[in-house]
């Protein structure tokens, strides 16, 4: 595929994302205005921005901060929501997804970055970067609005497979916890096993087993074990990552987005209701605007797809500038940390576990 710039030009010392531009419900447009929007706050970002180059140039054109950041990779399909994964492996080489996933497998790109179809883009990256040895189910995690002190807790799978055995859940576990340390620089993070009670004996058999596994290794993976969890806990202060399976997780997901629009939905129509309560949305206006920045989704946009031989970030297909500005700024800490390289070394340590206990560290001696 053709290049409009040079990449030694756009990468010479920066991070470089490769930007999947197609697929998102707001088009090209809201991606490249992300794009935009993270090269005016960092300087160490490049990108490799990948779809219709007629379509592209003149976005980009348009965006002087850009001029010497970016190269377009020409492909000149797109992955529809609608479209199969099976038949995007068969048939997609020439889509912008596809593109986009070749440059990280290449070692052109530290990270991948898409708003595209999830089910094609996890399929897609299984196939091309291939999983690390010892994973068996990849995992999707992301972002939950909590209160713990760095606002957020990480919930994984969130839907890239729906179901998950003893040994897959405590992958998710090691998993969980390296991007805990990697991705909100949480030294020993604090995990969490989600069960219908916090009680040891309740639950699925492969949920008793996962518990006792977990609770095994938890200090030699460097981490604290706090055992199951509840619903109640996703938001809450009692755990940094929240461990289970896909379909529990994506229903979980869907819920807490559809609750959350529900009571945004409820308090506009009461501060509404009457000239007193339009006076009184007038004077919560400022406390109103910092809560709905902590709780915004596109502020804490991207699930991470965990177990793969390079990061990919899955934006939500309904990203505007700033929730792709947010899945671009996630992409840069990990690709810029090395994370998949220390992901990779978590794995390895623990595909014996729990006979083998060892601890796997990176160059610096620290755990990854």
């Amino acid at each position: 595929m053709a290049a409009d710039t040079n990449i030694g030009k756009a990468g010479a010392g920066r991070t470089i994302i490769s930007v999947d531009a197609m697929g998102g419900d707001r088009g090209p447009a809201a991606v490249v205005a992300g794009i935009s929007l993270s090269a005016k706050k960092n300087p160490d970002i490049g990108f490799i921005l990948h779809g219709p180059r007629a379509k592209l140039a003149p976005l980009i054109a348009r965006k002087k901060i850009l001029a010497d950041r970016i190269e377009i990779r020409d492909a000149p399909d797109v992955v529809s929501m609608e479209d199969k994964p099976r038949d995007v492996i068969r048939t997609g080489k020439s889509t912008s997804m596809w593109s986009a996933i070749e440059s990280v497998r290449n070692g052109e790109a530290d990270a991948v970055v898409s708003c595209g179809n999830t089910g094609a883009l996890m399929m897609l990256s299984v196939v091309r970067l291939r999983k690390i040895p010892g994973v068996a189910r990849p995992a999707i995690a992301v972002l939950w609005p909590s209160r713990n002190p760095q606002g957020f807790n990480i919930m994984l799978d969130a839907g890239a497979d729906i179901s998950a055995d003893e040994n897959d859940l405590l992958q998710y576990a090691l998993m969980g916890a390296s991007y805990a340390r990697n991705g909100m620089e949480l030294k020993r993070p604090r995990i969490g096993l989600l069960n219908v009670g916090t009680e040891e004996h309740k639950g699925r058999p492969e949920l008793k087993l996962a518990h006792e596994m977990i609770q095994e290794n938890a200090d030699a993976a460097n981490f604290d074990f706090v055992g199951f969890v509840e619903g109640r806990d996703l938001p809450g202060e009692t755990v940094d990552v929240i461990v289970t399976d896909g379909f529990t997780g994506n229903v979980a997901l869907k819920t807490g987005e559809g609750t959350a629009s529900l009571v945004g939905d409820l308090l506009r129509e009461a501060f509404k209701y009457t000239p007193l309560s339009r006076l009184a949305a007038l004077l919560a206006y400022p406390s109103l605007r910092r809560l709905n920045k902590r709780i915004d989704p596109r502020r804490v946009n991207g699930g991470v797809f965990l177990g793969l031989n390079g990061t990919v970030v899955k934006s939500h297909g309904a990203s505007d500038a700033t929730g792709v500005s947010a899945a671009i700024k996630l992409a840069f800490k990990l690709g810029q940390s090395g994370f998949s390289e220390k992901l990779a070394a978590r794995v390895a340590s623990a595909v014996s576990l729990p006979q083998d206990a060892s601890t796997s560290q990176d160059n610096s001696g620290n755990p990854s």
